[in-house]
């Protein structure tokens, strides 16, 4: 309790709250500055951003907050000289960039590589869709869904789908009434081909 009585103590405890201030203000101002250039960061926490940003010459220490930036990604995949190849999901499920990411060509900047993901992302699984769509009239249904990751099957499914019913609304009633009993028909057998792979997959695991 003696150092309380020290002459000046005020005053430096004073004039350190107050530097104290400014390097916050400065910090906040920095990662702002770091989210407008990259809006996804606002997902993340001070705390989470500046780990990422401590640490520019490892970009793998992205990968813990992946989900946070990205929903459905888990992993990316690097090579040895930490370029990017590909995005997994917590399923496992792998969908290949169509053009690898040099993550050293950015020079440290974090934000500037995980904006080529962004775009690579989406060009990526559009061609990824299109790829699947020309491929579904050409396969077994319960091949082709073990083909193509989940959301892609989804997606192409709904396609085919709206369009089959679009075309059916052309005809009148009677399109629409051979749609009904032949899409009934057409579940009950894809139900049965999905719950039979199902079965299978449990038996080998």
């Amino acid at each position: 309790m003696a150092a309380t009585g020290l002459s000046g103590l005020l005053d430096k405890l004073n004039d350190s709250h107050n530097l104290l201030e400014k390097i916050n203000k400065g910090l906040n101002a920095y990662l702002e500055k770091k989210r407008l250039f990259f809006p996804r960061f606002f997902f993340l926490s001070n705390d989470e951003m500046l780990e990422i940003l401590s640490e520019t010459k490892d970009p793998t220490r992205v990968q813990p907050h992946l989900k946070k930036l990205f929903e459905g990604i888990a992993k990316l995949d690097f090579d040895a000289k930490v370029d990017i190849h590909a995005m997994m999901s917590s399923e496992g499920e792998k969908i290949k960039f169509i053009r690898s990411i040099s993550t050293s060509e950015t020079k440290g900047a974090v934000e500037k590589w995980l904006i080529q993901v962004e775009d690579v992302m989406l060009k990526s699984v559009k061609q990824v869709i299109e790829q699947s769509y020309v491929a579904y009239p050409n396969e077994y249904r319960s091949e082709w869904v073990t083909n193509w990751p989940g959301q892609v099957v989804l997606c192409v499914s709904q396609i085919y789908w709206t369009r089959e019913v679009q075309e059916a609304l052309l005809t009148g009633v009677k399109g629409l009434s051979y749609v009904y009993s032949d899409k009934i028909c057409l579940i009950n057998l894809r139900f049965f081909f999905s719950l039979e792979n199902i079965l299978q997959n449990l038996k080998h695991n």
